[in-house]
């Protein structure tokens, strides 16, 4: 399941997206967000949306069932619970949620791959460490750098994150880089760019399920 941040319809809607749903843990977080975007103004969940359906067609033409938690940019939605369940009920082999970052922080950049920690069922432990670990090394090696800012050595265990905390299936969230930062917004932006990453995640994804 591929699961791309936010959506292109959430600032236009405060009072939807604001509302309090279950985040795991006994927390609870609002059903969602806009999402940051570089300093030009292109936004994360145009971002995401494009780089999932690009990793949703690589995978598709190898024959691998794709599913998403949203099918357009335009829409509100879902709220962070929802996304868990749609994955849940998919019964998926591994839960990719795409993201970018929007740190102010001088100089940060960097992907990072989050896992839920410590787990709250079989599969957050060792199957979702797992996929965040091959997520994380096959982005290495595509030519990504490791976040200077976030987590350790690429990886970030979250107690916090309401679509990991909720999954019962392998789980990860990647945050591909600093929109903040000029350089991996330059990447962000083009199209070619966000085929890299789409080709790194794909390529990660395929790796886990052939494991």
């Amino acid at each position: 399941m591929l699961d791309p941040g936010h959506n292109g319809g959430n600032a236009a809607h405060p009072a939807e997206i604001n509302r309090p749903v279950p985040a795991g843990r006994g927390q609870t977080k609002p059903c969602n967000t806009t999402g940051t975007s570089t300093d030009a103004g292109y936004p994360e969940h145009a971002f995401t949306f494009d780089v999932a359906q690009r990793v949703g067609k690589s995978l598709s033409d190898k024959g691998i069932r794709v599913v998403y938690t949203r099918q357009n940019d335009s829409g509100v939605g879902p709220c962070v619970d929802r996304r868990a369940a749609i994955g849940n009920e998919a019964d998926a082999d591994a839960v990719v949620s795409i993201h970018a970052d929007g740190s102010t922080t001088a100089g940060a950049n960097g992907f990072h791959v989050a896992y839920s920690s410590p787990p709250l069922n079989a599969a957050q432990g060792e199957p979702s460490t797992k996929l965040a670990q091959v997520v994380r090394d096959t982005m290495r090696t595509s030519g990504f750098s490791t976040s200077n800012y976030i987590g350790g050595n690429g990886l970030s265990a979250r107690s916090d994150l309401a679509g990991l905390n909720l999954s019962t299936r392998p789980a990860v969230l990647v945050e591909c880089g600093n929109m903040r930062n000029a350089a991996e917004a330059a990447r962000m932006t083009s199209a070619d760019g966000r085929q890299q990453y789409a080709s790194a995640i794909a390529a990660a994804i395929e790796a886990y399920l052939a494991s």
